[in-house]
């Protein structure tokens, strides 16, 4: 094989295999929506994509939650296939995906989507200590462009309070 693929695979892909821990956070959540409450859900998987989520390769940054037909559904989660898996087994990066949850959450989070302007959105994917793949979903509001101010001038606070204490100390 070409040296130029090896380049490009190594520079893809982490050197270690994740087995337990955070896979992926989605940061821009806690910015865009006011996050109310959080749940715990697995998400139905193939193998291949089980193995490039060992691997980090996936994006959660555009997801968000929707119901069909009753079920709930991940869209928008881009996970990637592996460089070197065979190309037989490849598949969609973006297909929806179904969250694994007991009937009364799925009821109680269906009725949380129904409430105006309600959103539910992935914040982390990891492994738990079982190696089974969860999902940290929240419950949450979008936030207007004065919340957003708000918050990154109290982050801004925080930020400077913490280096004026470091100097008198």
């Amino acid at each position: 094989m070409p040296l130029h693929f090896f380049l490009l695979l190594f520079s893809i892909m982490p050197r270690q295999i994740i087995k337990s821990g955070q896979v992926s956070e989605n940061r821009k959540a806690r910015f865009n929506y006011s996050i109310e409450d959080t749940i715990e859900a697995g998400v139905a998987l193939t193998g291949a994509e089980v193995k490039s989520l060992r691997y980090g390769l996936v994006n959660i940054t555009d997801g968000f939650v929707q119901n069909r037909g009753g079920n709930l559904l991940l869209s928008n989660v881009a996970i990637q296939p592996l460089p070197t898996a065979n190309k037989a087994i490849r598949f969609d990066e973006r297909r929806y995906r179904q969250l694994l949850l007991h009937r009364s959450q799925i009821n109680r989070l269906i009725g949380k989507l129904a409430e105006k302007s309600a959103t539910i959105v992935p914040l982390k994917m990891y492994f738990n200590n079982r190696g089974r793949l969860k999902v940290l979903l929240g419950i949450g509001r979008g936030k207007q462009q004065t919340d957003k101010r708000e918050t990154i001038k109290r982050r801004e606070w925080e930020r400077e309070k913490s280096r004026i204490t470091k100097k008198h100390c």
